[in-house]
């Protein structure tokens, strides 16, 4: 886990290194600050002390303060730079490692869990790495410089600390082993949250139109009373910290004054080691106060940095086979034999021994119950999965073959939930094809039928798209889609029911520009309404995961069951309207 985080230091590893030097070189004067200050009261106990010696060892007093001020201002400049370009690197190499998870990777942890890892969890190992670079590095050196120190001062009243730190240490022990378990919970639950967060904002049409206000806030209520529960557990476990080292600083004190004030009145030990040794005192103790909650800290971020490692080591499911084929030749599709389970469990198959051949520029209609697997099966042909068992092929090669990059580039996926994203409409269109010409989009757009609604926006092609398009209807967003797919100019083009909110005279008209425009694009067209499939040449009816039957419409329509009864149910329904 530290050697993977560690390598996101990258460039600010000078940064970090500088501050625990800083730091050291600041421990190191504070502790010689009092040992200078006892000669100076030694020597102002003297019976005739001269005023020139006296500004002489003031103004060293001054110079070692002044100097330690100076690193320690340089400690904390360093440590913030190297604590926030760490946290940077991490959010980048964890972003970057997300665009590059398959679907099965992103289901692993579930979109609110990466929101809360690259938040949340980076946030606490930014503060966690701050305070290791400054507290963990000065809490020890100054423990351990303190106490060559008031051993060089005395060292039969130095025995005291020694004995009073394995008690902390146990203390210390104590409490993170009872508090890092409710931490690693609280950010499942922050999950959880995030979660239900996300869902609200991004169905609040429904909530409200639902009116399911006041469901969602209880939800929401419940989870962040989970959280609350927790972290209070989790505070009042840390709380004993504090009592403890404090009856610990206290016992000291109390301690050595006593054996003090025995040395001091027997003539072992002066009123300038006194002080000094009451410095060196405060100094251990607060070391050792600090090095607790640096641990405290520790323990907060540890389950974050399992959390983080956890995305930074995680393998692609889906990789690159050596030299991969650069190029998809046609839109020939052939499946054989393929089983397919989002669980890689071969007794869990959504798609069952499915076999089938699809040549290129052919156009394909799926029809199929909810949960048939039409989706599940168009998902393999970019390779969005793999399959697990049997291969598919395109254009004669086995899709693994193939860069990833290229195929997909090859294959044009227009969903039914299609996203659009914040910006304006030429630029929601250029993520088909970034170097694509405004006669090119609107060429697109016309074979999506979209160009006549665009023409009617006040600003046409510049008009502003919200975030997700919920400033056009959810027709226009999909012919949008379909456009955006368009200027790819794929092999192979797949409508995931993506047609299912416009009417069917814009249908049929979509249908038409693709058959004269794209002849020798392979078209996989999944509907529910049979008049989007009727003209394909050929029709896949699915059931359970398999392929029922295969062929075109007046076959179906003679020979197959399911076909007959989705034909005439909507017929029926049809007229009756």
């Amino acid at each position: 886990m530290i050697r993977t985080l560690a390598k996101c230091i990258r460039k600010y590893r000078l940064a970090a290194i500088l501050t625990p030097i800083f730091i050291l070189c600041e421990s190191l004067l504070e502790v010689y600050l009092p040992y200078r200050m006892a000669d100076m009261i030694d020597y102002l106990n003297e019976p005739e002390p001269v005023m020139k010696q006296i500004l002489l060892k003031g103004l060293v007093l001054t110079g070692i303060a002044f100097a330690s001020l100076i690193f320690s201002a340089l400690a904390g400049k360093y440590a913030a730079v190297a604590s926030a370009g760490f946290a940077k690197n991490l959010r980048h190499d964890m972003f970057y490692k997300v665009q590059e998870f398959s679907f099965a990777n992103i289901d692993k942890f579930s979109a609110s869990s990466l929101v809360t890892r690259m938040t949340t969890d980076v946030t606490n190992i930014q503060n966690a790495f701050q305070m290791i670079l400054r507290m963990a590095v000065r809490a020890p050196s100054m423990m351990i410089f303190a106490m060559i120190m008031s051993f060089r001062v005395n060292d039969a009243l130095s025995w005291v600390f020694v004995l009073f730190i394995p008690v902390i240490a146990l203390a210390l022990f104590i409490i993170i082993k009872n508090a890092h378990p409710i931490f690693t919970r609280v950010f499942k639950i922050y999950d959880k949250l995030n979660n239900v967060v996300q869902e609200n904002l991004h169905g609040i049409r429904v909530v409200k139109s639902f009116v399911r206000e006041e469901h969602e806030t209880e939800k929401f209520k419940n989870i962040s009373q989970q959280i609350y529960d927790n972290f209070s557990k989790a505070e009042k476990t840390i709380a004993y910290n504090m009592p403890v080292m404090q009856l610990c600083i206290y016992a000291c004190i109390m301690i050595i004054s006593w054996f003090s004030a025995q040395f001091i009145v027997a003539g072992t030990m002066t009123e300038g080691e006194l002080v000094s040794m009451m410095s060196y005192i405060m100094q251990i103790l607060m070391s050792l106060m600090f090095l607790s909650i640096v641990m405290v800290m520790i323990t907060i971020s540890r389950a974050s940095a399992e959390r983080v490692t956890e995305v930074l080591k995680e393998e692609f499911d889906l990789k690159n086979g050596e030299a991969p084929v650069q190029e998809v030749e046609n839109g020939d599709i052939r499946f054989e034999n393929v089983s397919f389970s989002y669980a890689k469990d071969e007794t869990k198959l959504c798609l069952k021994d499915v076999s089938i051949e699809i040549r290129s520029g052919e156009t394909v209609g799926m029809i199929g119950g909810t949960g048939s697997s039409k989706s599940t099966f168009v998902q393999l042909i970019p390779r969005l999965y793999d399959t697990t068992k049997g291969t598919v092929y395109v254009a004669g090669r086995d899709v693994k073959e193939y860069d990833i990059e290229t195929l997909r580039n090859s294959v044009a996926m227009v969903l039914q939930k299609n996203v659009l994203f914040s910006g304006t409409i030429k630029e929601n269109l250029r993520w088909g094809n970034e170097n694509a010409t405004d006669e090119e989009l609107v060429q697109a757009c016309q074979l999506a039928q979209a160009d006549d609604f665009i023409q009617r926006m006040p600003d046409k092609y510049d008009t502003y798209i919200e975030q997700g398009g919920t400033n056009v209807s959810g027709g226009q967003r999909q012919r949008l889609c379909i456009a955006r797919a368009l200027l790819k100019k794929p092999k192979i083009l797949i409508l995931d029911d993506s047609t299912s909110a416009v009417d069917t005279k814009t249908d049929a008209l979509i249908r038409k520009a693709f058959l004269e425009e794209i002849p020798h694009t392979t078209k996989i067209i999944i509907a529910q309404r049979i008049s989007s499939v009727q003209d394909a040449d050929k029709i896949i009816v699915m059931d359970n995961g398999a392929i029922n039957a295969v062929g075109t419409h007046a076959q179906l329509l003679k020979n197959n069951r399911i076909y007959q009864e989705v034909y005439y149910s909507q017929q029926k329904g049809g007229s009756h309207s």
